[in-house]
């Protein structure tokens, strides 16, 4: 029930159809510290996958609901930004789409142990929407 990259605590979730492409498996899970996101079962989770996620255990700024696992998603995408850019938009639009309100969304996110620069991306995605 830990980070595959940093071992801290995991928070699954079940992901919707919608999203899949855009996911690692069925089944994903987002780290607490580092926001990688992996397949569920590499994080020892996969029974505990749901569709309505407590993602403010990542971050209390995380909508709920599938705003949120898209959100979870694109920041799991964030560690390179030039490979991963379609995924991202379409998750940020997805996120949009279910209500979340993605700018404020991004300027309010704490993640200082996160596995990319937080500033950084946060500049180049706001630049990019």
């Amino acid at each position: 029930m830990s980070c595959p990259d940093c071992d801290a605590e995991v928070v699954a979730f079940a992901v919707p159809s919608a999203l899949r492409e855009h996911a690692p498996a069925d089944a994903a899970a987002i780290c607490t510290r580092c926001l990688r996101v992996a397949a569920a079962s590499e994080a020892g989770v996969a029974d505990a996958a749901t569709a309505d996620p407590d993602l403010g255990r990542v971050d209390p700024v995380f909508p709920s609901g599938e705003a949120g696992i898209a959100l979870a998603l694109c920041c799991g995408k964030l560690e390179s930004f030039a490979t991963n850019r379609e995924s991202i938009e379409a998750l940020v639009r997805h996120a949009e789409g279910a209500g979340a309100d993605v700018f404020a969304f991004l300027g309010r996110l704490d993640a200082a142990d996160a596995a990319f620069d937080l500033d950084r991306r946060r500049a180049t995605l706001i630049d990019a929407l």
